[in-house]
């Protein structure tokens, strides 16, 4: 029996595709898990673009995608340990997502792509493709700053009306997050 069992179905799902992921890098790394004999070099970002040009970028959604393979000059996201930005050659990583701004670069001159995403994972290749998988994204330019701070202070009150400890305050400290998160996305400082 591991731990994982007494965790709600959700929970049992993160933990085990992270596991996974996990499980399948560390195997990878000790030589267990046969590679695809391709020569990997490390570059810097810069050197990598004028390398290879762009690359291969698929973002999705549970009910769409928004790119499938998709040719992009960079992707810049927003990890739970941080922001960073890929390109083509990138390292091979693995990134959970916090709430913030997913930005696109199409490489044309034009300014980046912007959307709020709430969480997910983002999944970068050895053959200059990124994967970004998120439970829920919305254009940066279709969030409204009046629903988000009318949001904000819902989500307080439910967090302050919860038992202490409960579901429902914790989900309430998530919606506060999120909402905060969104905010600062659009220029809000949230308190």
């Amino acid at each position: 029996i591991s731990i994982a069992s007494d965790l709600p179905t959700r929970r049992r799902l993160s933990f085990l595709i992270v596991n996974m992921a996990l499980n399948f890098v560390s195997r990878r790394a000790a030589g267990l898990v046969r590679s695809n004999n391709v020569a990997m070099t490390r570059m810097f970002s810069s050197e990598a673009a004028e390398a290879s040009g762009n690359m291969s970028f698929s973002f999705n959604l549970p009910h769409e995608s928004i790119y499938l393979n998709a040719k992009v000059a960079q992707v810049i996201v927003p990890g739970a340990g941080g922001e960073y930005g890929v390109t083509a050659d990138h390292v091979p990583t693995v990134a959970q997502l916090k709430p913030g701004v997913l930005q696109i670069m199409h490489g044309d001159g034009s300014d980046a792509e912007k959307f709020f995403v709430s969480g997910g994972f983002a999944l970068t290749h050895a053959n200059s493709a990124t994967d970004v998988t998120c439970p829920e994204a919305v254009r940066l330019d279709d969030i409204d700053p009046n629903a988000v701070s009318s949001n904000f202070e819902a989500a307080k009150a439910s967090y302050a009306a919860a038992e202490v400890g409960s579901i429902a305050q914790a989900e309430a400290q998530i919606e506060i997050d999120v909402n905060r998160a969104m905010g600062a996305a659009v220029g809000l400082s949230l308190v």
